[in-house]
């Protein structure tokens, strides 16, 4: 399988009314979805790579985001999975708690991939519309669709 042919994301990628204690709980309901869908190996595994990287600096950004991210070779494609966890978690951000958390899981071969990923993501999220529309959207296709639209990491 071509990972060019791979979507970035898809609708088993998205979790929506997710109930967590920390960041560290929110994080593993997507990377479960990653380890469902096939697109990680070794959920722990992976795990330990995201917990390394946010421990290094928080991944929180303003407007309620999560943004843990990870390289590891426990992923198989470039992959993004989202969730919405109505009453927030912890991700170091100034201005409070994340609502919208977005996991980006790159294969340890894919530099590239994972800059450009983050930084096309990052540049959606400054805008307040997006990020409406994606606590707004009423299922996971919905979101799934919108995040493919407007998230475009070539």
């Amino acid at each position: 399988m071509s990972t060019s042919l791979t979507p970035l994301i898809t609708a088993d990628l998205v979790a929506l009314d997710v109930v967590a204690a920390d960041r560290d709980e929110a994080t593993r309901v997507l990377i479960d979805l990653l380890a469902a869908a096939g697109r990680v190996t070794d959920a722990d595994g992976f795990h330990a790579d995201v917990r390394a990287r946010e421990a290094q600096m928080a991944t929180g950004m303003p407007g309620g985001v999560g943004l843990p991210h990870a390289r590891s070779e426990h992923v198989t494609v470039p992959t993004l999975a989202v969730a919405r966890v109505p009453a927030g978690v912890d991700f170091g951000a100034p201005d409070g708690p994340a609502t919208l958390i977005f996991l980006i899981a790159a294969p340890a071969s894919g530099d590239s991939d994972h800059l450009k990923i983050l930084a096309s993501l990052a540049r959606r999220l400054v805008h307040e519309s997006f990020r409406t529309s994606l606590r707004e959207a009423p299922d996971a296709a919905t979101v799934a669709e919108i995040v493919t639209r407007e998230v475009n990491p070539s």
